[in-house]
């Protein structure tokens, strides 16, 4: 399944960042709970040295190519996956063949919830957006580790419950907002999140094609390609290939509706 030598798996190395137990990086979601796009909780930083070593040690690290899945809807759990490196893309494809983003995941967090330890099937599923790197934990390591260390269970526990804010706040947006408005939010968000001041405007340098943003915002790659000339024609941005340039951020705050 995964694209990696030898069988996708490596043995966790001393080197790993997450030994540091630095906080997770802002994870990509539609929201408009402000205290979710600050990231969530720290996981690692819970815990001792010792114990970010014993978790890893406990772990399988496996290379994810861009583009390749790291688990698929329908498909048996197996545990979580702990993300080196990279960005993870979690979404759920429904039976029309209609798809959602449901956020992506960037170094520090874990994927492969809600369920841990290895029972039922995934309801959504993960690609990694970028190239990456996992450490896998089976459900079974996670019933022991939980029972040796309390403060990992209480950092799993509280990463779910982050997760749980997550989703709710985006079926809140999807049933509240239109989708004009959910795109104008979802550019202020990368705005927010990636922008950076350039000659008088704001440059958003990750690249996220039309068909991600539509898979974030619940609309068709079609209807977000003319929404976003039409503001390019109103000169509110301009999209480029491998970025963005946003020249008026109030009339973005004015398309989602803010007073």
């Amino acid at each position: 399944m995964l694209n990696a030598p030898p069988h996708g798996q490596l043995p966790v190395v001393a080197t790993s960042p997450l030994l540091a137990g630095a906080a997770p990086a802002q994870a990509l979601l539609l929201t408009e709970n402000a205290a979710l796009t600050n990231g969530p909780p720290l996981l690692f930083q819970r815990l001792t040295a010792k114990e970010r070593e014993e978790v890893l040690r406990e772990g399988q690290k496996r290379v994810v190519y861009r583009g390749k899945m790291l688990f698929s809807q329908g498909t048996p759990h197996d545990g979580i996956f702990l993300i080196e490196s990279g960005r993870i893309r979690v979404f759920y494809i429904a039976p029309s063949g209609r798809e959602i983003t449901l956020a992506y995941w960037n170094s520090g967090n874990f994927v492969g919830g809600p369920e841990l330890f290895g029972q039922g099937h995934h309801v959504w599923s993960g690609v990694a957006a970028t190239n990456s790197v996992v450490v896998h934990l089976t459900g079974k390591t996670l019933r022991r580790l939980i029972a040796q260390i309390p403060s990992f269970a209480i950092g799993l526990i509280e990463g779910l419950t982050f997760k749980g804010k997550c989703y709710s706040a985006l079926a809140q947006m999807l049933g509240t907002r239109s989708v004009t408005e959910r795109l104008a939010h979802l550019l202020l968000h990368l705005t927010d999140a990636y922008g950076v001041r350039e000659d008088g405007a704001i440059v958003i340098g990750s690249a996220f094609t039309h068909a991600d943003l539509a898979h974030m915002v619940g609309a068709t790659r079609q209807w977000v390609t003319i929404s976003l000339k039409r503001l390019q024609e109103q000169g509110i941005l301009k999209a480029e290939k491998a970025r963005m340039v946003i020249y008026d951020v109030a009339a973005l705050h004015a398309m989602r509706g803010d007073r």
